[in-house]
């Protein structure tokens, strides 16, 4: 746990002023300004990635508690109701404990955690739990998969297209294309310099790319699509940068406009801030090739947009174009280059990734100089709220102020300038007509505005390098991602940014509310947009990702379960060979556990137990295995078997067994009536070669374990006697 500072920094001299509500935030003995977030303590390096392992962000049990929701793949949705020790068979292991409808248990072996999953689903939406023995899991699932095959159809009837379709090649990057690189004015961070380089790499290819650039606000997504359309549109192809929101097209367009000065290369807008006359001539100079770039929102799938010689098709944050929108991009993305820029990715949109039907390239590398936004979560104060405003206004910076309602924003503007006179004040709103709109966006990036009173129009991809204040006004109303993204609004420059998340009450906020609230300030790292994208979701559901017939079938079954059944569909529709494998189901006749005297605290032995049974492979495994002995010293009798079990039970998922009874001194094997794992005349060899190994008609096998060695070296040595088993099995 983070400890707090011995004294407040120079920095953060206000941060006194703050009134945290957040009772899960706050740490024992400390005082309301260390629970601030703020970069007085540095956290440690975080380890880039592996993108195979992306979507699982969120498979530890670290918050599971009593209460809570699990899937279990064979038995459906039930409640989480503690771990347990318990005696079966006079031998004592550790048990998770689900209850389902009609008080039914299941007690769930520690080695057997890898078939639960917690649920994840609609905010405020409760599913029905599941009955033991019942058809309703199984109806539920099935229903799930009919509905995924359609879904992975389209997916894979796309990609098959796009291999087929010969792109265009562009000729390898020549001088003008380097020279237009050495006008970056910062050096890439190595995650920035990869992800350009994918990129030119997919443009090298004859089939159409399809990139997804990951990276939080700030992360430098754009100037890696300014290298691909430059490089695009130097070869004489046009491009398209589709943009959620006028604003953030307006400020793409000065960025580009900028950054291009001095090119051949012409770059047009369209939005509902360029007059008709203005369009008309934009529509024409694209339609004659005369346009390179063309900037826009949805505007630009526009049925009278002519782009005859299109290549390139970027989109910054996708998931925000409605269905209708995205229909239009799916006929467009046939046949041309498609990147797209995201900061919180969609688990949907990195799945996509995962199953090979888009590539995926990450950015977790913050910029030199940059700061974590020192964030905290206040109590409505008035003279607080004035403090905040005025020691920014008094750095010479600015405010944004936002608010999630037009109607009303009048009201909190006036409460803005009663609280700071002197400041100048400026409204922005979707509502506004297109030059009132562009006028107050404009005064408040040349620094003509001191607070900036908003809705979240201001959410994406805008940058005001002197905004390095905000306050989120009712904080409890916006969802965790609009949080995030918020708070990504400030902290664009070398200067230490704050965000406050101001809310009237905490004894009146909703648990979901609090709930968002302890995330955002959890997640105060830079590059923390995987972990707040899974969360949100986990928070508001999928409905308006997967449209509201599929978020019913994933609340049935759970998003980590639906998502993994539609990689499975995508993998087969493509023809993956398929893993028919089914993980052994083992009885222990010994102590394998992690003993209470070793790890004490239950949570913190639930998350070791759910490292060691959900590692990949045994290197991953034997890795999970030193930290936890770094942590907590040489392993127990217990943990040494039971580590040794999990190896033992790869290799017998490997072999195709289906049961086992592991005992000090035997072992019991059954496979599936009718499997083609091993041969039968290997086993009687095997049999034959061992003293008191013997056949358990149908299809099972006794064997002795050595008494004079420990319990982890003779199941080595049985796992080096069934190896030939394994070898014919694999023939």
């Amino acid at each position: 746990m983070r400890q707090p500072c011995a004294t407040p920094p120079t920095s953060t001299a206000f941060l006194p002023l703050c009134r945290p509500i957040v009772r899960a935030r706050i740490w024992p003995g400390t005082t309301p300004w260390c629970w601030a977030r703020t970069s007085c303590t540095p956290r440690p390096k975080k380890t880039p990635r592996v993108s195979s392992r992306v979507f699982k962000g969120l498979d530890s049990f670290d918050d599971l508690n009593p209460g809570d929701l699990l899937v279990h793949r064979d038995y459906g949705i039930g409640r989480f109701a503690g771990l347990h020790h318990m005696d079966v068979n006079a031998v004592a292991n550790d048990f998770l404990l689900i209850e389902y409808s009609g008080r039914d248990k299941l007690y769930v072996p520690a080695d057997r955690m890898g078939l639960i999953q917690r649920f994840k689903g609609s905010e405020g939406v409760e599913p029905a739990l599941d009955r033991l023995g019942g058809a309703g899991w199984a109806s539920g699932k099935e229903k799930a998969r009919k509905a995924i095959e359609k879904i992975a159809a389209d997916l894979v009837e796309m990609y098959a297209y796009r291999k087929v379709t010969k792109g265009f090649r562009y000729d390898p990057p020549g001088e003008l294309y380097h020279e237009f690189e050495a006008t970056f004015g910062f050096e890439e961070t190595p995650d920035q310099a990869k992800a350009i380089q994918d990129v030119l790499d997919d443009m090298d290819k004859s089939q159409p790319m399809d990139r997804l650039v990951c990276g939080d606000v700030g992360f430098g997504k754009t100037e890696v699509a300014l290298r691909a359309a430059f490089r695009a549109a130097s070869e004489g192809r046009q491009v398209v940068l589709l943009c959620p929101t006028t604003v953030l097209a307006e400020q793409h367009y000065q960025t580009f406009r900028a950054r291009l000065a001095g090119f051949p290369v012409n770059v047009g807008l369209l939005s509902r801030f360029v007059p008709r006359p203005r369009q008309k001539e934009v529509l024409k100079a694209a339609a004659s090739g005369q346009v390179d770039i063309l900037i826009g929102t949805h505007r630009v799938l526009s049925s009278d947009v002519k782009l005859p010689n299109l290549a390139l098709l970027i989109l910054d944050e996708e998931q925000r174009f409605g269905v209708r929108h995205k229909e239009k991009l799916k006929a467009l993305k046939k046949n041309v280059d498609v990147l797209t820029l995201t900061a919180t990715p969609i688990p949907r949109t990195l799945q996509l990734s995962m199953s090979g039907i888009r590539e995926l390239s990450i950015i977790e590398t913050a910029p030199q100089d940059r700061k974590p936004v020192a964030s905290a979560v206040l109590r409505r104060d008035d003279s607080v709220l004035r403090k905040v405003l005025e020691r920014e206004i008094e750095r010479e910076g600015q405010v944004f102020w936002v608010y999630n309602r037009v109607q009303g924003l009048e009201r909190v503007a006036e409460y803005v300038r009663a609280l700071v006179p002197t400041a100048r004040v400026g409204m922005a709103h979707g509502q506004l007509s297109e030059t009132e709109l562009e006028d107050t966006m404009h005064n408040f990036w040349h620094g003509e505005l001191d607070v900036l009173v908003c809705t979240s129009i201001v959410e994406s991809g805008l940058d005001f390098p002197r905004a390095n204040t905000l306050v989120v006004d009712q904080a409890q109303m916006f969802g965790l991602g609009q949080l995030y993204q918020l708070r990504g609004r400030v902290g664009r420059s070398d200067r230490q940014a704050y965000a406050f998340f101001v809310v009237p009450d905490a004894e009146r906020l909703t648990p979901i509310a609090e709930e968002r609230l302890r995330i955002i300030m959890d997640m105060d790292y830079l590059g923390a947009g995987f972990q707040v994208a899974m969360e949100d979701l986990r928070l508001r559901g999928a409905g308006n990702i997967l449209g509201e017939v599929q978020s019913g079938h994933m609340c049935r079954v759970g998003l980590d379960l639906y998502l993994e059944m539609l990689e499975e569909a995508v993998g087969r529709l493509k023809g993956t060979p398929e893993a028919h494998t089914v993980e052994t189901e083992l009885t222990l006749g010994l102590p394998a556990h992690i003993p209470a005297s070793y790890i004490e605290d239950g949570r913190e032995r639930l998350r070791c137990y759910k490292t060691l049974t959900s590692a990949a492979g045994g290197a991953a495994r034997e890795e999970a295995a030193l930290g936890i002995r770094d942590r907590f010293g040489p392993f127990p009798e217990e943990l040494r078997n039971f580590l040794a079990v999990l190896d033992f039970k790869q290799f017998l998922t490997e072999l195709q067994v289906q049961k086992a009874d592991v005992h000090i001194n035997h072992v019991r094997l059954v496979w599936p009536d009718g499997q083609n794992a091993v041969q039968p005349e290997r086993i009687v060899a095997l049999t034959a070669s061992m003293k008191d190994a013997r056949m358990l008609p149908p299809a099972g096998l006794h064997l002795p374990l050595p008494s004079d060695v420990p319990f982890a070296e003779g199941l080595d040595r049985l796992r080096t006697a069934l190896e030939g088993i394994r070898t014919q099995a694999g023939a």
